[in-house]
């Protein structure tokens, strides 16, 4: 089998004499004797195509032979009964497409092989500490034995090539970040059409999670955010137990997971299907604001940039509707406008909803946007029930709309934009 471009590059970005060791993610009790759902490290997924736990694999580029080797569980009859079928050593090289490949439990014995002679080894270390614990007594007696062995002169963090690579998407990664969209778009929908007074918030995240898995994503996600009424006002409240009343807004932050890949979406509408004038009139502030940031998208453009353009309409819209009184600019820098705004205008997406790569450049200025890169704009207002102050009819009114974006040469793509969030889309939509 053909190996992963990403594979290929990331040798070809490689220091001279050096050797990246990638692990895969542990498996996880949930309680007792059973585990949690197994869900891959992303950038072992990334390189590897592999979604087998207790799995290592071993880039060396300036390797004669082996560039890429795999240590990976063997086949196992008994084992596979009960938890599935393995690749096994025969399977990661015809599957995975390594040069050679070894059962895990040979790893330990051949490391010092592995990186004797390698000036730098990629390694992430404070994640595996067995294996922490392994690779520091190796080197230091490969130290002790210097006449015999050269032993590395650095560990350096893998994520420092990788999640460089990881942020600028490639078409295939596109594609499938769309279908995930697509997937969490339907099921936003379906919420809007579906939502009645006196059902429950976890009646929605079933709702929501069902579309999810129907049209085949593996999983949210992240954990499903449903937020009725002053709920919404909580910026990553997951108790989802509330009951929906009439007069309430309800928040829905959910993405979907599809082939290893998130989308991220945020609407924010009436349970009863129309907006009252105290919420309508904050929902047109956090639009705006959205809608102009997601415009402002394209090569070059910096998410300091972003983050200005929504803190000062936020802050404006906030002076607008009593919420705040005073300078615009004297409350940005007062940061009074944190009160109902405290969060920044988005992050990068991908293999993991909160994605890789640096927000800054390597002088500490904020990062330009480049074609390729996928980001959220979620902008909100969220005026807590007990907030002083505020004109009453505002109280309990949280907001946040959040669309995936897709930086392109000439500007930017929403893959989100089949989910209403206009107001007249929304109430007719949810028209009964």
């Amino acid at each position: 089998m053909p190996r992963r471009p990403q594979l290929a590059e990331l040798m070809r970005r490689m220091e001279p004499r050096s050797v990246a060791i990638i692990c895969s993610a542990s498996e996880t009790t949930r309680s007792n004797d059973t585990e949690y759902r197994y869900r891959q490290d992303s950038d072992f997924y990334y390189l590897t195509g592999c979604y087998e736990p207790e799995a290592i694999a071993v880039v060396a580029p300036g390797a004669e032979q082996d560039k890429y080797t795999l240590f990976v569980r063997p086949r196992d009859a008994e084992r596979e009964a009960w938890e599935g079928r393995r690749a096994g050593v025969e399977g990661a090289v015809a599957k995975y497409g390594a040069d050679a490949a070894f059962d895990i439990k040979e790893f330990k014995e051949k490391l010092g092989e592995i990186i004797n002679g390698a000036r730098n080894v990629y390694y992430r270390l404070g994640t595996h500490a067995e294996l922490d614990r392994l690779l520091a007594r190796q080197i230091g007696l490969m130290r002790l034995r210097s006449r015999l062995f050269r032993a590395p002169e650095a560990i350096t963090d893998p994520g420092v090539l990788l999640h460089e690579m990881r942020l600028v998407k490639s078409e295939a990664e596109i594609a499938i970040m769309q279908q995930a969209a697509n997937i969490a778009a339907e099921a936003h929908t379906e919420a809007m059409r579906q939502v009645r007074p006196g059902m429950f918030e976890y009646e929605i995240e079933a709702l929501i999670e069902y579309v999810f898995r129907r049209r085949g994503a593996s999983a949210p996600a992240y954990t499903t955010i449903i937020g009725g009424g002053a709920n919404a006002t909580v910026l990553h409240y997951v108790a989802n137990a509330a009951q929906l009343r009439d007069g309430d807004l309800l928040l829905i932050d959910a993405g979907a997971e599809y082939q290893g890949y998130a989308s991220d979406i945020t609407r924010t509408f009436p349970v009863i299907g129309r907006f009252t004038t105290a919420q309508r009139e904050v929902y047109e502030v956090v639009l705006e604001t959205q809608l102009a940031c997601v415009e402002m998208v394209k090569p070059g453009v910096t998410m300091e940039d972003l983050n200005q353009r929504a803190t000062t309409m936020l802050t404006a819209g906030m002076v607008r509707l009593g919420l705040l009184a005073g300078d615009v600019e004297k409350l940005i820098e007062e940061k009074t406008y944190k009160k109902f705004y405290m969060h920044t205008i988005g992050h990068f997406l991908g293999m993991d909803v909160h994605d890789v790569g640096s927000y800054q450049t390597g002088d500490g200025q904020s990062r330009p946007l480049a074609a390729g890169i996928i980001l959220t704009i979620e902008p909100g207002l969220y005026i807590a029930a007990d907030a002083e102050s505020v004109p009453d009819q505002y109280r309990g009114i949280g907001i946040r709309i959040e669309d995936d974006v897709l930086v392109t040469a000439g500007g930017h793509q929403v893959l989100t934009s089949k989910v209403p969030k206009e107001i007249e889309e929304i109430e007719k939509l949810m028209a009964r």
